[in-house]
This record gives C-alpha cells, structure tokens and sequence, in this order.
C-alpha cells in the first residue's frame, strides 16, 4: 500500500515562533505531529494541544521512532544540547531550520540529516500563509532531499536546494531586510510616541515602501533626503536627535550609505 507524504512521523525540538507556525502549518495539512518537546512545560504544552500532539521537557523522553525531527531552538543552546536530543535515536532523518546553522552540524551525530530552512519572520502570535514563502533545502543523499522538498511543497510553492554557505547568506540579507528594517520601525515609533503620536499613521508608508520593490529595485526605489545628499535638512534632522546620540550615529551611518549607493 502507497503511503502519503502526509502519513510521516514528526517530532519538534523546540515550541518557539518558528516551531509553532511550522508545526500548525503541517498539522493543517494532514501531517502527523507526534511530540513536541520544549525546555519550559508551558510552551510544549501549548503547541501540542495545538497540532494534537504528547510533550515532554525532558531530552531523554523525546520519542525514539519518529521518520522525522525537525529541531528549531535556539543557536546556542542547540549547538551546546546536540549530543543529548539525538542519543538514541539513530534512526530519523534529523534537520534544522535555521539560516545561520551550517548542515555539517550533525556531521558524527547521526547518519540522515538536513536542513529545512523556511525564510520568513515568525511569531506564535501571529501564524503566517506559507505558501509564498521560500524553503531551502540541504541534506546528506538525494532520497532525503527528495523526501524534504516533497514535504515543503505540501506547504510552499517557493522550493530550493541551498547549500550551507548560500543559505547563511540568506540568512544575512534576510537580517538587513527584515531585522534591521523593523528595529528602523520601533526607533520611528520611539520618536514619534515623545509627541503623543501614534505608530499607525506611518503604515501606508510602510506598506508603500514594501509594495514599490514588488516593482523596482530596492535602489530605484530609494527616496529622501540623503539620496541627494539635502545637507541643511540631513544636519537640522541630526540636530533633532542631539538627546538620542544613539539613533544620531544610526541616522548618519545609513544616510551616508544611501547616498554612496544611490551615487553608483
């Protein structure tokens, strides 16, 4: 008898923003969600009774017979808790989502392994639509990678092979694009809530912002002040920010940048 993709076994190391829409996200399709671990019983409790799922907090008690383990902690304590979350269980095809991981990781750890890495800003509180959103895809053999790229296109139209130093690369693109683009958002609300003003009246322009590189490239799309190089507005914008010396350096790091780019 055939089996499905969908009938595959999978055990999540980890109950955080990325683990929660992931988890759901396949649970939704069908997938069989058969434990969630996580270091606080709050955190696995909650995405297991999500996807239908046991729990545990204990690395020793995480199932042994799973096809799949998709482990998303974080780096360090990943990197420090490896030897302890495989012992005994050899047999999985084991995989990370991180982007700044490399694969060789497991390398002398376990025989199968990969890497499922979705590039997408997540938060449990919000669950996203993966089916735009690009998966990359790195394992051991060909049948694993197959197996995985199978599974990411139950959830994603967006499939790619990557290798490790590609995907870091991601991994930092991704950083500037959306990290850094969003800390360039809490500063603006920071600055904006001084004067009792509310974050939501730059929202059009956000959205107008993400819209125009749909259609441009993010250096045709650049406007402002620093594109030109407007000194008088640039120094009186500097001398608004002379009780913030923080976002003061930020504010004249990134106008001269964009002006040596917009230059080229």
């Amino acid at each position: 008898m055939h089996r499905s993709i969908e009938d595959t076994s999978i055990a999540f190391i980890g109950a955080g923003n990325l683990a929660t829409n992931l988890a759901i996200a396949l649970y939704r399709k069908g997938f069989r969600i058969v434990q969630v671990y996580s270091r606080t019983e709050v955190s696995a409790r909650l995405l297991a009774q999500a996807v239908e799922a046991d729990y545990t907090t204990d690395f020793d008690q995480v199932v042994g017979d799973a096809q799949l383990y998709m482990v998303s902690l974080k780096d360090d304590a990943f990197m420090e808790s490896l030897p302890r979350i495989v012992a005994g269980k050899s047999k999985g095809l084991w995989v990370h989502t991180a982007g700044s991981i490399p694969m060789d990781i497991w390398q002398g750890h376990v025989e199968r392994y990969g890497v499922f890495y979705p590039m997408q800003t997540f938060s449990k509180q919000r669950l996203v639509e993966f089916r735009e959103i690009p998966f990359f895809i790195e394992s051991t053999s060909p049948a694993d990678t197959h197996f995985l790229k199978q599974i990411a296109s139950v959830l994603s139209e967006k499939v790619y092979e990557a290798t490790s130093e590609e995907r870091q690369h991601l991994h930092l693109a991704a950083v500037f694009s959306c990290n850094f683009t969003n800390h360039m958002y809490a500063l603006a609300a920071r600055l904006l809530a001084k004067y009792g003003l509310s974050f939501d009246v730059m929202l059009p322009l956000v959205d107008e912002t993400a819209r125009k590189v749909h259609e441009m490239s993010p250096a045709d799309a650049q406007t402002g002040p620093a594109v030109r190089y407007d000194e008088k507005i640039i120094n009186k914008q500097l001398d608004m920010l002379a009780d913030e010396p923080q976002m003061q350096q930020i504010y004249r790091l990134l106008s001269e940048s964009i002006h040596r780019l917009s230059s080229h």
